[in-house]
């Protein structure tokens, strides 16, 4: 490894702090070392507007989940392992401490480390039969009403069969690793981020027995917006977001690319579980 990143949380004095040490740490030992400062609600489409090259060796993360996910958007789906560290909020995916942060990194300079692949979903958007954006996201891809619409009629198929109509407040799209974000809230169910396959979640679903649904990663999930429906939006990983019309197709499947998230050697993922949700 020659050349490190150092994405960093805007506007965090401590995250910023955190990065200036390291950049000096890392610069002391040999290696170029490029910062940026995260841009958490950014544009659509902003792979490769990173101010960190694309060819970077590794990128650490400093910051929170928020910061990791923008981190992915930009630079993950290069290849690039990433390392998370949290700088104090509730993280699933900076899974380093501050504290520890140098014995990790020492031991990923080494070449001493885990990346873990995580899967990924393509969100495309159909309207009048052309694409008008797509998007991949690392957590979910969520359907939801603006705070005056009224309960959404979400019209659902899977690889082209029938599902049902869901009356809810929305709907949830998440990968394993976004089990433990929005859909959590939603009453969906926990999954190793390991595994591969699809999560459905309906938010606050009319029919109490509209219960989340886990599909195969090899589904397609298509998700059409009832007609007479307003003020309906389609955010990906709680970043990016576009207004949805009646008749809007919303397609789901597995991406082409994973991320590759690097693993802390000393804490495995039951235990950050355990802390995280304080079971005991």
């Amino acid at each position: 490894m020659k050349r490190i990143g150092l994405m960093v949380k805007k506007a965090h004095p401590q995250a910023m702090d955190a990065a200036g040490e390291l950049q000096s740490w890392l610069t002391q030992r040999g290696f170029t070392v490029f910062i940026e400062e995260a841009k958490i609600i950014s544009s659509p489409s902003c792979e490769g507007a990173s101010s960190v090259p694309k060819d970077v060796d590794l990128v650490v993360v400093l910051g929170g989940d928020g910061t990791l996910l923008y981190a992915a958007r930009t630079l993950g789906r290069n290849g690039v392992p990433l390392l998370g560290v949290n700088m104090g909020g509730l993280g699933f995916l900076t899974e380093t401490s501050l504290k520890n942060m140098h014995r990790n990194l020492e031991r990923v300079l080494a070449g001493d480390f885990t990346a873990e692949p995580r899967m990924t979903l393509s969100v495309i958007v159909e309207r009048a039969g052309e694409t008008i954006t797509q998007e991949t996201v690392l957590n979910d891809a969520v359907i939801n009403k603006g705070a005056l619409a009224r309960i959404l009629d979400l019209k659902v198929s899977i690889d082209d069969m029938e599902l049902t109509t869901y009356r809810a407040d929305g709907l949830i799209i998440s990968t394993p690793t976004g089990s433990t974000a929005y859909n959590l809230s939603a009453g969906g169910p926990i999954v190793h981020p390991s595994q591969e396959l699809i999560i459905l979640s309906p938010i606050c679903p009319f029919t109490l027995t509209n219960r989340p649904l886990i599909l195969s990663e090899r589904s397609v999930v298509k998700v059409e917006v009832a007609p007479g429906a307003s003020d309906v939006l389609l955010t990906a990983d709680g970043q990016v977001s576009w207004a949805l019309e009646p008749g809007d197709m919303v397609i789901v499947s597995r991406a082409a690319n994973a991320i590759n998230l690097i693993t802390n050697p000393y804490k495995n993922y039951f235990e950050i579980l355990r802390t995280k949700l304080g079971w005991g």
